[in-house]
């Protein structure tokens, strides 16, 4: 079946709530001026410079004195693919896409599977590589095409490693100025939703850090607390 059977019948979805967004993040902030100078005087005299140089793409109703920890977030959390396209189960890397949850673990399960199929292309999937992560719970309100009813008739919908058919389907919602999509994980039993616009997500928190951890082959530990087992899943 192609993509204008899929858009045949389709349903919409009138969201109001709260997505996880799961990006990589260090635990523990890294100064970036700290070897410049050894005065925290200096730091925050070149962060403030570096806030003037920098042009800005967000605009805040916050006092001042907030806005760049603000402005950080939203980049972070939300702005990020918007300005780094990259190829991706919805987008052919022309464009970007934020990806989001309804919950932590289907995250989780989204950004494993990326992360050890990036780690296996040279080697590096070996016991005791690890990366850290920060999740942010993330708003957003929209009127979004719902393909969940469409996934047992398009089984291309949550395909493992093809993405050719959703491209595709991205590609038009895309185009024709739809804010996203929400549809089911190809990794886990969850809900994923596909946003083409950024301005219907807003209010960025931080939920918590995770490490990801490879324990032994095909099996990674998830640590929200510091050596603690969160979750355990195999690859």
């Amino acid at each position: 079946m192609s993509v204008d059977d899929l858009f045949a019948e389709l349903c919409l979805t009138n969201t109001h709530g709260d997505l996880h967004r799961n990006i990589v993040s260090l635990r523990r902030s890294e100064n970036l001026f700290d070897d410049l100078s050894s005065n925290p005087a200096d730091w925050d005299t070149a962060t403030a410079t570096e806030m003037l140089a920098k042009q800005t793409g967000y605009a805040s109703q916050d006092p001042i004195i907030h806005r760049p920890f603000e402005e950080a977030a939203w980049f972070d959390a939300i702005g990020f693919p918007f300005r780094e396209w990259t190829e991706s189960r919805y987008s052919n890397g022309t464009y970007g896409v934020w990806y989001g949850a309804t919950d932590l673990e289907t995250t989780i399960h989204e950004s494993i599977y990326h992360w050890t199929r990036f780690l296996s292309d040279p080697g590096f999937l070996r016991p005791g590589v690890s990366q850290d992560r920060r999740v942010h719970m993330i708003r957003c309100d929209a009127l979004l095409v719902d393909l969940r009813p469409r996934v047992s008739t398009f089984p291309k919908l949550v395909s493992k490693n093809d993405y050719s058919f959703t491209q595709q389907v991205g590609l038009r919602l895309h185009k024709e100025g739809h804010p996203g999509l929400v549809t089911e994980s190809a990794r886990c039993v969850g809900d994923v939703h596909a946003i083409f616009n950024p301005m219907v997500l807003s209010d960025p928190r931080q939920l918590c850090y995770l490490t990801y951890r490879v324990a032994a082959p095909g099996k990674i530990d998830v640590e929200r607390t510091p050596h603690e087992v969160f979750l355990s899943i195999s690859i």
